[in-house]
C-alpha cells in the first residue's frame, strides 16, 4: 500500500524526523488558508498523488505571493499529472500539500529496503539527491551507498555515520544526519513497510538535516497489524479492479494485453503470463485465486477480468493440489453461466481430481477449449484472442 507525501511527513514528524512545516489542501481556498497560517515569503504547492516525478510533470511549484499560491493551486488542483510512474494516462490530482519555502544548500537521497539476497534490511544514501534514484543507479551505481543492518543490533552510529561521511555531509552536521537515519530506519521496521525514502534529504544553509520529501511503500499483509497506517489509503490513487478484487481476497494486477488469466499460485500466474508471451501473446491480468477459491471467487475474478474490454480470450491454468480440479470445474461453469461468457475459454487442469474436473467441464455443455500443456493452452489462447 502506498501513502501520500503529506502522510509520509506525518509518519517521519511522530518518529521525531524533521521535516518542513506544511498541511494538505483539497482546495484552492484552502491552500490559500494554509500559505497564510504558514506566514513567510515563500511557499511550495505540491501535487499529491502515488507516484513520484512529480515536479517534472509540473506538479510541484514555487509560489512567491499569495496571488500565486491561489494561481498554481489552482492550476496543480485537477489536473491529469503525467510521470515516467504513472503511465501516459496520467493520474488526476485531488489533493495539495502545501509547504514553507527550505533554504536548501545541499540535497542527498536516503532509501531503505528489504534485500533478498542478503534477507538484510538495506539502507542506502547518495549525494545524488533531488534526482530519480534509477537514473542514478544505472549511471553511476557507485554513487549509491548501502549498509546491510542485522535486525538484532539495528542501524548503528558507526553504520549511520559511514554512510552520512560517504555522501559529503559537513562534519559539523554528521550527528544530525545520523539521528536522521537511525529514525528512519526505526519508521521502516516499526510499520512494517516495503519503502522508505526521502529525496531529496537536505543540509541547510544553517547545518540542519530536513526530509524535503518522504515516500513510503508498506507490506499490505501486514496491514491487519496498523490501523493508523490503513486510515491512510486513497482508494482514488488505486485501479478500481484490484480494490474490487480485494474484497473476494483475489491477487489482482491489471496489465496492457488482451489475454485473461485466472490462476492458483502466484508462481504459477507469473509462469502462465510468461508462456503467453512466449507464445506471441499479451496477458491482460495477473490473478491469482489463491488455495481457497470457490464458485463465488471464480465468478467475481471473471467478472473483473470480463470488464476490462480489451480482453479477447480467457485462459484458465489450474493445478489441483490445495484447490481440487471439480470445485474449480464447478466454479468456471458457474462463472461462464453467471456472466453469460461472450469470449473463447482456454481450461488448462492438472493435479487432484482432474480428471473429475475435466469431465465436469466437458458435460457442462459450454463451449470450452480444453488443453493438456502449458504450451498447448497458451498456443490455443493465443489464437482465440487473434
Amino acid at each position: 500500500m502506498k501513502i501520500h507525501e503529506y502522510q509520509g511527513k506525518a509518519l517521519l514528524r511522530k518518529y521525531g524526523v524533521v521535516v518542513p512545516r506544511g498541511k494538505p489542501a483539497f482546495s484552492v481556498d484552502e491552500a490559500v488558508a494554509v500559505a497564510e497560517e504558514l506566514g513567510g515569503p515563500v511557499w511550495v504547492v505540491k501535487a499529491q498523488i502515488h507516484a513520484g516525478g512529480r515536479g517534472k510533470g509540473g506538479g510541484v511549484k514555487l509560489a512567491r505571493s499569495m496571488d500565486e499560491v491561489r494561481q498554481i493551486a489552482g492550476e496543480i488542483l485537477g489536473m491529469q499529472l503525467v510521470t515516467h510512474q504513472t503511465g501516459p494516462e496520467g493520474q488526476k490530482v485531488r489533493r495539495l500539500l502545501v509547504e514553507e519555502g527550505a533554504d536548501i544548500k545541499k540535497e542527498y537521497y536516503v532509501g531503505i529496503v528489504t534485500d533478498r539476497a542478503t534477507q538484510r534490511v538495506a539502507v542506502m544514501a547518495s549525494a545524488e539527491g533531488g534526482m530519480e534514484i534509477e537514473e542514478v543507479a544505472e549511471r553511476n551505481p557507485d554513487a549509491i551507498l548501502k549498509e546491510f543492518v542485522d535486525p538484532a543490533v539495528g542501524l548503528t552510529n558507526e553504520q549511520a555515520t559511514k554512510l552520512a561521511r560517504g555522501i559529503g555531509v559537513p562534519e559539523a552536521s554528521i550527528e544530525k544526519a545520523v539521528a536522521e537515519f537511525q529514525k528512519l530506519y526505526q519508521v521502516y521496521t516499526d510499520t512494517d513497510a516495503e519503502l522508505a525514502e526521502i529525496n531529496p534529504l537536505i543540509l541547510t544553509g544553517s547545518g540542519d538535516i530536513i526530509a524535503l520529501d518522504a515516500k513510503f511503500n508498506f507490506d499490505s499483509n501486514a496491514l491487519f497489524r496498523h490501523d493508523d497506517i490503513l486510515e491512510f489509503r486513497d482508494l482514488d490513487e488505486e485501479d478500481p479492479a484490484e480494490i474490487e478484487a480485494s474484497k473476494f481476497d483475489l491477487a489482482y494486477i491489471q496489465l496492457d494485453g488482451n489475454i485473461g488469466c485466472l490462476v492458483n499460485g502466484a508462481g504459477l500466474a507469473m509462469a502462465t503470463m510468461d508462456t503467453i508471451k512466449l507464445f506471441g501473446g499479451e496477458p491482460a491480468n495477473f490473478l491469482d485465486v489463491g488455495g481457497g477459491a470457490t464458485a463465488e471467487k471464480v465468478t467475481e475474478a471473471f467478472k473483473i477480468m470480463l470488464a476490462n474490454k480489451d480482453v479477447k480470450a480467457i485462459l484458465v491454468n489450474i493445478f489441483g493440489g490445495i484447490m481440487r480440479c471439480d470445485v474449480i470445474a464447478e466454479g468456471v461453469i458457474t462463472a461462464c453461466k453467471a456472466v453469460n461468457l461472450n469470449v473463447p475459454l482456454v481450461v488448462r487442469m492438472k493435479g487432484t481430481n482432474e480428471e473429475l474436473g475435466k469431465k465436469m467441464l466437458a458435460e457442462s455443455g459450454l463451449p470450452i477449449i480444453s488443453a493438456d500443456t502449458m504450451a498447448e493452452a497458451a498456443t490455443k489462447v493465443v489464437a482465440a484472442a487473434k
